[in-house]
């Protein structure tokens, strides 16, 4: 028996207990559900993760492919040129959005896939080669975008599930228990002293009868 330390076996205590195991009653299974509606949410945001993964590998192999290409037909020095042409960067803003009472982030971003006059290079110095490989890479940075987002969520999901478990757990195996386990032993302590009170009360009884006896019998002696 897990008794709560420094509680004194009283009625008034009895009842505060007694709501206590109520409210945490409640409170476990608010946080049970809570627990169960963030699994949920983390299998879909888990499936989510792994398409966007998947996507983001395929995007990178093909920026690769592009880019050599571009290597290939321009030369790397030409490559280099073309990349520092770049005039317009893309404005990545933070947001948030609430799962289950989780903050998660909301990532957008401005210009980042771009029509081919926007993107600083000259038109007519370049080849077909090196516009399929910045729009290549400009696909690669929206994915990237999408998965730091996504996997973000997930991250702050598990955490919040291993605190809401935790939590569960605590309610579950420890403050329920120990407050239950405390309950009882008031209860055992209260009839103890229910019992020793009226075990001193029937001796006080008998020794105010047997009292009121002598006296009743010095009375008789003296009228004697």
């Amino acid at each position: 028996m897990a008794v709560i330390k420094g509680t004194k076996p009283t009625r008034a205590v009895l009842i505060g207990l007694k709501k206590r195991i109520k409210l945490a009653q409640t409170g476990h299974e608010l946080l049970k559900m809570k627990r169960d509606g963030l699994m949920i949410e983390f299998f879909e945001v888990l499936s989510q993760a792994r398409t966007i993964r998947q996507e983001l590998v395929k995007e990178f192999i093909k920026s690769q492919q592009r880019l050599n290409m571009a290597k290939a037909t321009e030369g790397a020095l030409t490559i280099k040129s073309v990349a520092f042409a770049l005039q317009k960067e893309p404005r990545v803003e933070m947001e948030s959005r609430n799962i289950m009472g989780i903050v998660v982030p909301k990532i957008t971003a401005e210009s980042v896939q771009k029509p081919m006059f926007e993107r600083g290079y000259g038109i007519i110095g370049t080849s077909a080669a090196i516009d399929e490989a910045a729009e290549a890479y400009e696909a690669l940075v929206d994915k990237i975008i999408v998965a730091a987002e996504v996997e973000t969520a997930l991250i702050k999901l598990i955490d919040a599930i291993e605190s809401t478990k935790r939590r569960v757990n605590a309610l579950e195996f420890k403050v329920i228990p120990d407050i239950n386990d405390t309950v009882r032993y008031i209860g055992f302590s209260l009839e103890e002293m229910e019992r020793d009170n009226t075990v001193k009360l029937k001796m006080l009884k008998a020794k105010a009868q047997r009292s009121a006896k002598a006296k009743k019998a010095e009375r008789a002696e003296a009228a004697a």
